[in-house]
């Protein structure tokens, strides 16, 4: 039987309303000055970290005030820590020449890690293409995975479209949309850097994903030839084709050559360009009504002169 009456311990304030597992939590919370030496990035991480102008920007601020917000990472059982969140700040520092930067070090699985890497990452204000589409895909990847868990903070997820959902839901996209980005993970990296570029529109791209990769290698040399990028009805045809079976170097060139030309009986002009020939209050239509007369006049005067 349970003994009674035994010795009674008062408990501390702390030890009352927090639990061990939450006290050992705050302390791993603690900010720690860690040498950069010891910090990696963050495997597979998807965002570029360049010096460009908004890297000189944050290089000047570090170099004035120090980095403010500290880093996120956790320890890597090969030694060191592995960057979850601030690897532009850690490139910022180096080239400042810090050796050594706050940071808060948390304990978590791959799957946390990533959702956390992503989420950081997708609050900047330029992200290319690319970008998005291989944290969209490593975050769903890491959702799902996370779905087959029979613990108790999370269910299973039903279907592609509603983990889709989920993961839009925070960026604002739909979860078609979301679907359609990590549909360009599946381009060759010379269309990907394309779409960066913005040589390639976006719904194009997606239309090219399904081209497999020998095709859309072919689809370079096309390219090449017809001197062009994919229009979307040109790559919709390419898609078509593909699904066929019948896309070959030669089809693609043809459709690729197929240049949409403007009807021989239409001529385009820029009202910009008319504009300095009409007064200031006259609009669209009232210059072409101007343009129409002073053409017929020309013309009878013309025919006028044929006559003598």
């Amino acid at each position: 039987m349970p003994r009674k009456g035994g010795n009674i311990s008062l408990s501390s304030y702390d030890d009352i309303f927090s639990t061990e597992a939450s006290r050992e939590a705050a302390a791993r919370e603690q900010i720690q000055q860690i040498p950069i030496s010891e910090l990696h990035p963050f495997e597979g991480h998807p965002f570029r970290v360049v010096d460009d102008e908004a890297m000189t920007r944050t290089v000047e601020s570090i170099s004035q005030f120090g980095v403010i917000s500290p880093l996120l990472a956790r320890p890597d059982p090969d030694g060191g820590y592995e960057i979850i969140s601030g690897h532009r700040r850690c490139h910022a520092a180096e080239l400042v020449g810090l050796e050594t930067l706050p940071v808060i070090v948390r304990e978590m699985d791959d799957d946390e890690a990533i959702i956390a890497m992503v989420d950081s990452n997708l609050q900047r204000e330029t992200i290319l293409p690319s970008e998005r589409a291989w944290a969209y895909k490593m975050k769903l990847d890491a959702m799902k995975h996370q779905g087959t868990r029979t613990d108790l903070t999370s269910r299973q997820l039903v279907g592609k479209l509603e983990a889709a959902d989920m993961l839009g839901k925070d960026t604002g996209e739909s979860g078609r949309q979301v679907q359609r980005y990590i549909r360009l993970t599946n381009l060759i990296p010379e269309l990907m850097n394309m779409v960066d570029e913005k040589k390639i529109a976006f719904n194009p791209a997606v239309e090219l994903s399904y081209l497999t990769r020998e095709e859309q290698a072919q689809l370079l040399e096309a390219m090449d030839y017809a001197q062009a990028t994919p229009s979307l009805s040109q790559a919709q045809r390419l898609k078509k084709q593909s699904q066929e079976g019948t896309a070959t170097l030669d089809t693609m060139c043809e459709i690729m050559n197929d240049v949409k030309k403007e009807p021989i009986d239409r001529v385009i002009f820029q009202a910009d360009s008319l504009r300095k020939y009409f007064p200031k209050s006259y609009t669209n239509r009232q210059m072409k009504e101007t343009i129409i007369k002073l053409l017929e006049q020309w013309q009878k005067r013309r025919k006028r002169e044929q006559t003598r």
